[in-house]
């Protein structure tokens, strides 16, 4: 898959924006993606993507696996976020996982750099607790990636667990030559420096940390999206028609002892006189 024309990560990015947030109307999810694809800019590949979309999700339920035989239009990290949000046993939210494609694609399209694009999937598997041995496969065939950044990134994924991230990026980027030259007259590379001297600082000074202290730290550095997360479930709705009902049963009580006080309970309010058939 070789990358797309900038155009086209507009709309990808426009479509999951309005799929996530039309998604809370109660709306069918078939019936968004066909009022969606009117609003695609119809020079672009996305509307034919879409209707291939809607079809899967008209006879499957689901579209994450057409998203991945469209394989030269979707990534697969894109086809592995939309699987694992529409995975039943999973907890990873339908509206989390439109967003992180959402902000993926916004990010494409301002051109995306490939360290500020790994950091910020991988990000997105650390923060949603998603499998990192699927995600880091799916990452691999991502086109900002080259051959290089492919072959790192399958070395994270054999390593992931054992070595620390800060110590695998430290150990790739810029700055750990200069400071290995300063030190020894020749020393041996571990491969290409795919980060640069700031990376190489930051992930320094957060050895042995919290991992999302060096990943707020690099995109601030960066300037990647920030991984989107879960929103906190607003309840303010339902406080309202609670309250309303125990004021009504807190009303029943006060009247039930205003009348014990009065001379007793009149117990004829409670049943209901029979009709005139009985």
């Amino acid at each position: 898959m070789a990358l797309l024309d900038r155009e086209e990560y507009v709309e990808q990015g426009y479509f999951f924006r309005m799929l996530c947030e039309r998604l809370p109307e109660n709306q069918a999810t078939q019936d968004l993606f066909g009022s969606i694809r009117q609003e695609i800019l119809a020079t672009t590949k996305l509307p034919m993507a879409i209707d291939y979309l809607l079809s899967e999700l008209k006879h499957m339920g689901v579209f994450g696996p057409a998203m991945r035989r469209l394989g030269h239009y979707f990534t697969a990290f894109q086809a592995y976020i939309v699987d694992e949000a529409e995975n039943d046993r999973g907890r990873f939210d339908l509206r989390v996982a439109l967003d992180v494609l959402r902000h993926m694609a916004d990010y494409m399209a301002a051109g995306a750099s490939p360290q500020g694009m790994f950091l910020y999937q991988f990000e997105t598997l650390c923060r949603n607790r998603l499998r990192y041995d699927q995600g880091l496969a799916a990452m691999c065939q991502d086109p900002i990636f080259d051959a290089s950044w492919g072959e790192w990134i399958e070395s994270v994924r054999r390593r992931i667990g054992m070595i620390d991230l800060a110590d695998m990026i430290y150990v790739r980027s810029e700055y750990y030559g200069e400071v290995q030259s300063k030190a020894y007259k020749s020393v041996e590379s571990a491969g290409d420096p795919l980060f640069g001297v700031r990376e190489g600082r930051i992930a320094l000074a957060n050895r042995r940390k919290d991992p999302l202290y060096l990943f707020a730290a690099l995109q601030r550095q960066l300037g990647y999206p920030r991984v989107p997360r879960p929103k906190p479930v607003d309840t303010t709705e339902q406080l309202v028609p609670q309250l309303s009902r125990r004021l009504e049963h807190l009303e029943r009580r006060l009247k039930l002892l205003e009348e014990e006080q009065r001379g007793g309970i009149d117990l004829a309010q409670f049943f209901q006189p029979p009709s005139s058939g009985e």
